[in-house]
C-alpha cells in the first residue's frame, strides 16, 4: 500500500484535511482539528490551492486525481455525482436513473452519505426530490453554505428555500 499523507487548512466552514498519496487524493473530510504528516506531496499541497480556489469563488472544477476507497456501486455513484455541475443540484432519484437502476435511491444516498472527498465529489449537489436539503455528513449547514456559494457564483437559484 503506498505511504499515506495528510494535510488541512481552515475553510471559511471549518477545518478541512486532506489525504492520500503521492499520486492521487482519497479524502476530503471536515474535521475538528488540523492535522499535517512532515512530508507533504505536490497534489495535496495542489488539492489545498484548488479547494482555496473553489471557496473564494475562482474554481468550479477540479483538476487533481482522486482514488476514495469504496465498493464498485458506491463509486459508480461517486462517478455520478461528478457530472452535476458547479451551481445545479440532483435529486437521489436522478442519480440512480443516471444508473438505469430507479429502485436504488436508498442505496444513492448511502453511497453519497458515505463519499469520503466532500467538495470535490459533489455530494452536496444532491437534495431530496421534493427539492429540500437532506443529510450532509459535514452538517446541513455546510452544505446549504457550498450550495449557495455556487449558486451565487455561477448566477444560478442560490438558494432553496
Amino acid at each position: 500500500m503506498d505511504q499515506q499523507f495528510t494535510t488541512s487548512f481552515t475553510s471559511p466552514i471549518g477545518i478541512i484535511e486532506i489525504s492520500g498519496t503521492s499520486d492521487f487524493i482519497s479524502e476530503v473530510m471536515f474535521v475538528d482539528e488540523a492535522g499535517e504528516t512532515e512530508e507533504v506531496p505536490e497534489i495535496l499541497s495542489q488539492c489545498k490551492t484548488e479547494l482555496q480556489e473553489y471557496f473564494a469563488g475562482k474554481r468550479k472544477e477540479f483538476t487533481i486525481t482522486t482514488d476514495p476507497d469504496g465498493t464498485d456501486f458506491q463509486k459508480s455513484v461517486w462517478a455520478e455525482l461528478c457530472k452535476v455541475g458547479y451551481g445545479d443540484k440532483a435529486s437521489y432519484l436522478r442519480i440512480a436513473n443516471m444508473l438505469k437502476n430507479p429502485g436504488a435511491v436508498r442505496a444513492v444516498g448511502l453511497a453519497n452519505g458515505n463519499n469520503p472527498v466532500a467538495i470535490i465529489i459533489p455530494c452536496h449537489r444532491i437534495i431530496g426530490e421534493n427539492g429540500k436539503l437532506t443529510g450532509y455528513a459535514g452538517g446541513l449547514w455546510r452544505k446549504k453554505w457550498l450550495l449557495e456559494l455556487e449558486g451565487n457564483v455561477s448566477g444560478k437559484s442560490p438558494t432553496l428555500f
